[in-house]
């Protein structure tokens, strides 16, 4: 007695809404540009808002604290408590390399400052500024990342 064969079974059939050839095709995925945005911080939500897009962001971005100092620096983490005084943002600033960690409470404003290094064509022009150095023949080729303008 003989089970059914794999091939058989109803997920490998014609209109299934597993077809593989569909799954292959994935939708892309629109970036939001944030680059010198300051947003308007007047409620918990908006200001929890503009720090997510603070750690997606892949530049500087510039904390205004409730004391009225400035911060500049990178947003490399962030922890989500029920609370402003519970949730946290870890910067790295520009003009050091101690870690802070700094309560959302403390957070009066948020600038996107620094150039998005994520943003543009990056791979798109290494990749052609890479096969123009190889086909020009010069020496030693680096897959080591360098500034893109």
């Amino acid at each position: 007695m003989s089970g059914p064969r794999h091939a058989d079974r109803p997920s490998h059939t014609e209109g299934s809404p597993l077809d593989p050839y569909k799954l292959e095709v994935a939708p892309g995925t629109v970036h939001e540009t944030v680059q010198g945005w300051v947003p308007q911080l007047a409620t918990e939500e908006e200001l929890r808002i503009a720090l997510e897009k603070a750690f997606d962001y892949r530049g500087d971005v510039m904390l205004t604290l409730k004391d009225n100092s400035k911060l500049e620096g990178y947003v490399f983490d962030r922890i989500v408590g029920d609370s402003l005084n519970n949730s946290f943002v870890r910067v790295i600033p520009k003009d050091g390399i101690q870690k802070l960690k700094i309560a959302y409470a403390n957070i009066a404003a948020l600038s996107f400052a620094g150039r998005d290094m994520a943003a543009g064509k990056s791979w798109e022009a290494w990749v052609r500024k890479y096969w123009g150095k190889k086909a020009s023949g010069e020496g030693t080729l680096s897959l080591e990342p360098e500034f893109l303008e």
